[in-house]
C-alpha cells in the first residue's frame, strides 16, 4: 500500500509538494503527483514534513514497573509525539545489564511495532557503579546494543568510567553519562540557589554536574571513545562542552538537553507540587536561556525527552518522598516549537537537526534522520506549526499522567507519523 502526502512543505521551506511513499521508501517528490489506486491520500495543506524524531533517552519502565508504563503504552506516546525510534534506559527491574533483559525489551518493541525500540544497556551491574556489566554480550545479542548508560545513577568511579569508555571503543558504542557527583547531592531536593533557600530545600549545586562532565570529557578524549552527556541542565555545563569540543573536536563528545530544561525553571517549585521534581533539577531562568542558545549553536547536539512516567502514588505525596521525573514524549515537539522556533533560535530545518538527524547520527541509526529525498526510508513526521493544543495528562497515551505542562496551551501539533511507510499515528490517534 502507498501513502500520498499532498501539499507538504519539506522542512517548512519552499512551495508545498506532494510526497509519495511506496514499499517503505520515499518514491517520488513533486507537484501534483497522481495517487496510485492503492494509495491512502493525506491532505497536508502546507504543513511541515520532517524526518521522524529519534529520542536518545526515554524510560519505558518494562520490565518491572508496568504500573507506570509499558513498552506498548510508551511506544504509543512516542508515535503520537512524532517519534520513529526511541532508546529505552536500563533502570528497569530487573536492570537491563545482560543479554536476556535487553533482548526482552527489543522483542517487545518489535511486537508492538509503533516505533523502533532500542534498549540501552547498563554500564555497571545493577546500576551500582561497582563492576562493569556484560557490555560485549549485550552488544552481540539480538538487540545489538550500541548505547550504555546507568542513567538515574552516575558512574562516579573514574576508573570504572574509564574502563567503560575503553571497552566501548571496540564495540563502536556510546557511553551516556548521568552527570551527578553523588557526594555533592546527598539529600539535595532542588537547584542550589535563591529558591531552594527560601523554600527550605537542601541545595543541588550546578558543580555536581559540571565536574563530572569535565572529568568524563577528558577520559573520553584519552580513550578515543564516544561520550554522550545526558540531560544537560546548567549554563556551566554548556561552557564545559564548548571547551571540550573546541579542544578535542566534536567527534568524541555529544550532549542532549530535555524540553523541560529549555522551558521550565526552579520558580515553579514555589507551589511545592512534586510534578516539578526531576533529576537533574529545574534550574534558573539564566540557565535555561544559556541552554537554548547552546542548542541553537550546536554546542548541545540534540533534544531528548528523559520521558519518566510514575504512578500517582509516587508523585502525589510530599516533595521529599516523590520520585523525580516527568512525561515528555508527546509534548517535546511543542516545547521545542515554543522555546526554539517561536523565538527564532531554530527554523524547522534546525528542528529536524536536533530532534532527528543528530540523535540518529549519535546512536548510529542508518535508517533514521535521513534526508527528505527519493529513495530514503519513509520514517516521517508531519507537523502543523500553526495549531495549538491544551495538555491534559489524563488524555496522553502514557499510563502515567505526571506532566508538568498540565493545562498549558502549546504550539505545534504532530498530525501524522510514518514508520517505514506505515502510518503509526494520525490526528492524535494510533494507526
Amino acid at each position: 500500500m502507498s501513502v500520498l502526502i499532498k501539499g507538504a512543505r519539506l522542512y517548512g521551506e519552499g512551495d508545498p509538494v506532494d510526497v509519495l511513499v511506496t514499499d517503505g521508501l520515499i518514491a517520488e517528490i513533486g507537484a501534483s503527483i497522481e495517487a496510485p489506486d492503492d494509495a491512502e491520500v493525506i491532505e497536508a495543506a502546507g504543513q511541515v514534513l520532517l524526518p521522524g524524531f529519534v529520542d536518545l533517552h526515554t524510560h519505558l519502565r518494562e520490565p518491572g514497573r508496568e504500573d507506570a508504563e509499558t513498552i506498548e503504552s510508551g511506544s504509543a506516546a512516542a508515535a503520537l509525539g512524532g517519534y520513529t525510534a526511541v532508546f529505552a534506559m536500563a533502570n528497569t527491574d530487573p536492570v537491563a545489564d545482560n543479554a536476556v533483559v535487553v533482548e526482552h525489551v527489543w522483542r517487545r518493541g518489535r511486537e508492538t511495532g509503533l516505533v523502533d525500540v532500542h534498549p540501552v544497556g547498563a554500564v555497571t551491574v545493577g546500576l551500582k557503579g561497582e563492576k562493569l556489566a556484560e557490555l560485549g554480550t549485550m552488544a552481540k545479542s539480538a538487540a545489538g546494543v550500541r548505547m550504555f548508560s546507568d542513567d538515574g545513577h552516575c558512574v562516579a568511579d573514574p576508573l570504572i568510567m574509564r574502563r567503560a569508555l575503553e571497552y566501548s571503543t571496540a564495540l563502536n558504542a556510546v557511553v551516556a553519562q548521568h552527570a551527578e557527583e553523588p557526594r555533592l547531592t546527598v539529600g539535595a531536593q532542588a537547584h542550589e540557589g535563591r529558591i531552594a533557600s527560601r523554600l527550605g530545600y537542601a541545595g543541588w549545586p550546578a558543580s555536581a554536574e559540571e565536574s563530572i562532565v569535565a572529568r568524563d570529557c577528558l577520559l573520553a578524549q584519552h580513550a578515543g571513545a564516544k561520550l554522550h552527556i545526558c540531560h544537560v541542565s546548567t549554563a556551566g555545563t554548556a561552557d564545559v562542552l564548548r571547551w571540550a569540543k573546541n579542544r578535542h573536536g566534536s567527534g568524541f563528545i555529544s550532549a542532549e538537553v530535555t524540553p523541560h530544561h529549555l522551558l521550565l525553571t526552579d520558580e515553579r517549585l514555589s507551589t511545592y507540587d512534586p510534578v516539578n521534581k526531576v533529576n537533574p533539577p529545574l534550574r534558573t531562568g539564566a540557565d535555561a536561556a544559556r541552554l537554548r542558545a547552546a542548542l541553537a549553536e550546536g554546542v548541545i547536539d540534540c533534544v531528548a525527552t528523559d520521558h519518566a512516567p510514575h504512578p500517582v502514588q509516587d508523585k502525589d505525596c510530599e516533595w521529599a518522598a516523590a520520585k523525580p521525573g516527568m512525561l515528555g514524549l508527546q509534548t517535546a515537539l511543542s516545547v521545542v516549537t515554543e522555546t526554539m522556533v517561536r523565538t527564532g533560535l531554530l527554523d524547522w530545518r534546525g528542528v529536524a537537526r536536533v530532534l532527528s538527524e543528530r540523535p540518529a547520527e549519535i546512536a548510529g541509526l542508518p535508517d533514521h534522520g535521513r534526508p527528505l529525498v527519493t529513495g530514503e526510508p519513509a520514517n516521517l513526521t508531519l507537523v502543523d506549526p500553526d495549531a495549538e493544543w491544551t495538555v491534559r495528562g489524563a488524555e496522553l497515551a502514557s499510563i502515567a499522567a505526571n506532566t508538568p505542562y498540565e493545562g498549558m496551551r502549546l504550539p505545534g501539533v504532530v498530525t501524522l507519523t510514518l514508520l517505514r511507510g506505515r502510518i503509526t499515528a494520525r490526528e492524535g490517534k494510533i494507526g
